[in-house]
């Protein structure tokens, strides 16, 4: 299962190597938290995705894995089940929106609240 590392200048989704395969993808991802334009808990993340799946995999309502480009940029997607995930909607880099099954969604949006977490970094398992 991916986890989230949430630190004061950037945020990292470890992809497992079962995820990075399903992704077709060889690095995690790396988000600047100046680019976090909103963090949204979504009860039924498969309603978030939009456009197609450019690299990864998808069996609907079970998982889906990878890139979905749509006509605004580029998405990246870990959605699992029906598991709640947050959806974070960037302002620059290389994707526009990460959309993150976890079951630590509550604690995670707390997280990205803090402007400088006490012990400088602060991880967070996300699944």
């Amino acid at each position: 299962m991916s986890h989230l590392r949430v630190h004061n200048d950037r945020i990292e989704v470890h992809l497992t190597p079962a995820e990075k395969a399903l992704a077709l993808r060889a690095d995690d991802v790396v988000v600047q938290r100046d680019d976090i334009r909103s963090a949204t808990v979504a009860d039924d993340p498969w309603v978030w995705i939009r456009g197609i799946r450019r690299r990864g995999t998808e069996i609907p309502l079970v998982v889906a894995v990878g890139a979905w480009k749509y006509h605004g940029g580029m998405d990246f997607v870990i959605v699992k089940g029906k598991r709640q995930a947050v959806v974070l909607e960037l302002s620059g880099g290389e994707f526009t929106r990460i959309i993150l099954s976890t079951n630590h969604s509550a604690a995670l949006i707390d997280r990205l609240r803090l402007t400088e977490p006490p012990n400088g970094d602060e991880p967070e398992a996300a699944e």
